[in-house]
């Protein structure tokens, strides 16, 4: 053998061994940053915080005249529809009729649909601290994030903690194509170092975090989660973690799917819709005269072709709807013309239902005086407050039982799990 080919040989096996060597040093690099990243976490306001009692939701009875822990009366028994968890659907407004004493009835839908069954309680886990007792308290543990964003009542939380900084933009980019697959809302916030407080990350942000929390929806009116988008959520989560250089911690998903069969499971025990109709007693209702009407009221057109009426924040208290195919628009209102319109209240997204009933049955009554209509309910016999006093009531237990379990109607929370 020549000194050429030995000299070779040896250069290849000091090649071998230089790339080993920095595959090991890598190694050790990458695992010192998950130890430091690991053991410097603080107890966290969102994953670690143990969800209260009443969130967790009993099975329901075989029929379904109870909402939470308050009886339903049988005035609205009848519209407290289950939703099924498996591939659903938009919910759809459903007439049912609800007899009071007097015989009269009020509409009351409902989003559900059919019933699937309950899942047994199960507890969501909590998640124990790591810092250890002789650390400072975190900035990050000291500021709570705004539940209107993120809040493990109602989201599947992963929490990813970066070595250094990454770009907003950066963010939301990274897994921005398999998020786009999933069914539910995600929501992202990040803790910024300048104002110590959570704040939403968004895409025109100039913005860099290190602390990260991004939430999966468990509920919305389309049912529960499905296991699936649970399963696409883990996995692009780890994946973000690993390309900002970090690490992500996230709860486990049996639970989280049982919890969210369950919160489902009361949703739609509450989720009902209270509609009174004003109808024409010969003459149509022009266009012109309604809007009119619906405008010194303070209602105003929204996209869905509806008149809505708002409070002072923005929220939708109660709507107008069109009975006909025809929508409300500001160019059709001129040469519109209808024989019906009906007022919903939409008793999970607002506060105060039984107050905010009031005030819609007796713009309804204006309505009717006006355009010499009638006030009738969905069998066309005329509405009394005798007829309105039962559904009044039974809007005060159903807000009630929501309030007990921390989702009072109107509120952040209901908003997202009622849309």
């Amino acid at each position: 053998m020549t000194d050429l080919q030995m000299g070779l040989i040896g250069l290849g096996g000091a090649g071998v061994i230089g790339v080993l060597a920095y595959n090991k040093w890598q190694e050790h690099k990458h695992r010192k940053l998950a130890q430091e990243l690991l053991s410097a976490r603080q107890a966290d306001v969102l994953l670690d915080e143990v969800l209260p009692e009443e969130v967790l939701v009993e099975p329901a009875a075989a029929a379904p005249v109870a909402v939470g822990d308050v009886p339903a009366s049988p005035a609205v028994a009848a519209a407290t529809a289950v939703r099924s968890a498996p591939e659903r659907v938009e919910p759809l407004l459903r007439q049912e009729n609800v007899p009071d004493d007097a015989g009269q009835d009020v509409r009351v839908t409902s989003g559900g649909s059919s019933a699937s069954p309950p899942r047994p309680p199960v507890a969501a886990p909590e998640v124990p601290p790591v810092a250890r007792p002789d650390e400072l308290r975190s900035p990050v543990r000291e500021a709570a994030a705004p539940l209107y964003l993120l809040s493990p009542t109602i989201d599947y939380i992963a929490a990813i903690e970066v070595s250094e900084p990454a770009a907003a933009y950066r963010i939301l980019e990274a897994q921005r194509a398999s998020l786009a697959r999933l069914g539910k809302p995600v929501n992202w916030i990040g803790y910024s170092e300048q104002s110590r407080e959570w704040e939403a990350i968004v895409e025109d942000s100039d913005s860099a975090y290190r602390h990260i929390r991004v939430g999966l929806q468990l509920v919305n009116r389309q049912g529960p989660v499905r296991d699936g988008d649970l399963s696409i959520f883990h996995l692009a989560m780890q994946d973000l973690a690993t390309e900002l250089m970090g690490v992500a911690e996230l709860p486990l998903r049996e639970p989280a799917l049982q919890m969210a069969a369950q919160l489902d499971e009361f949703c739609a025990g509450v989720d009902i819709q209270i509609g009174v109709n004003v109808i024409s007693q010969g003459q149509v209702f022009p266009g012109t005269k309604v809007r009119a009407l619906a405008e010194s009221a303070g209602m105003v057109i929204d996209p869905e072709g509806r008149f809505a009426r708002c409070d002072d924040d923005g929220n939708v208290l109660y709507v107008l709807a069109n009975q006909e195919t025809q929508g409300f628009t500001a160019e059709s209102m001129r040469t519109l013309t209808t024989h019906g319109m009906t007022f919903l209240l939409d008793v999970p997204r607002v506060a105060g239902g039984d107050r905010v009933l009031t005030q819609m049955v007796e713009l309804a009554r204006r309505f009717a005086d006006a355009l010499h209509g009638a006030l009738v309910d969905d069998n066309r016999r005329p509405l009394s407050e005798s007829a309105i006093e039962p559904i009044r009531r039974q809007i005060v237990q159903y807000q009630a039982a929501m309030a007990a379990r921390q989702l009072p109607a109107g509120g952040a929370l209901a908003l997202r799990l009622f849309s």
